[in-house]
């Protein structure tokens, strides 16, 4: 089971997500859902920094999630904020596994914890594509 105790270390990036009003489900924590929401939020922003990606999606490359599997572990409440730690787990050829972990942005208590494979996907040809040769792939992967 992928529970990560909060280091600076663990990840190789974070990004933190104010938790808004309107996330909040009839119980007053936030809705499930958004756990997903607040993982992809920081997915992108993690991608966003990688630059042999970045190149490669104005040539039309993406990933497409293929899956993604989030267990919650606390509840999140409102005021606060979450810390999102991403780093990288298994590489293939073509598709690349995501590790991540929420944390209270005070606390640093583990809320919950995300693991994704997205496919490295040519939109022009509609197919799955070799991932870019990225640079510190190896400093990129979770150290848990």
């Amino acid at each position: 089971m992928f529970r990560p105790e909060y280091s600076p270390n663990t990840f190789y990036h974070w990004h933190e997500i104010p938790v808004r009003f309107r996330d909040l489900d009839p119980l007053n924590h936030v809705n499930n859902t958004l756990f997903n929401t607040y993982l992809e939020e920081a997915r992108i922003r993690f991608l966003g920094e990688v630059g042999q990606m970045q190149r490669e999606f104005d040539e039309g490359k993406t990933f497409v999630l293929v899956k993604c599997t989030i267990e919650y572990l606390k509840q999140i409440k409102y005021p606060s904020s979450v810390l999102v730690g991403s780093g990288v787990g298994e590489i293939g050829n073509t598709s690349i596994q995501a590790l991540q972990g929420i944390y209270d942005a005070e606390t640093k208590m583990l809320l919950g914890t995300g693991i994704s494979t997205g496919v490295w996907f040519d939109i022009n040809t509609e197919r799955p594509c070799r991932l870019p040769k990225i640079d510190k792939l190896e400093e990129m992967k979770v150290v848990a």
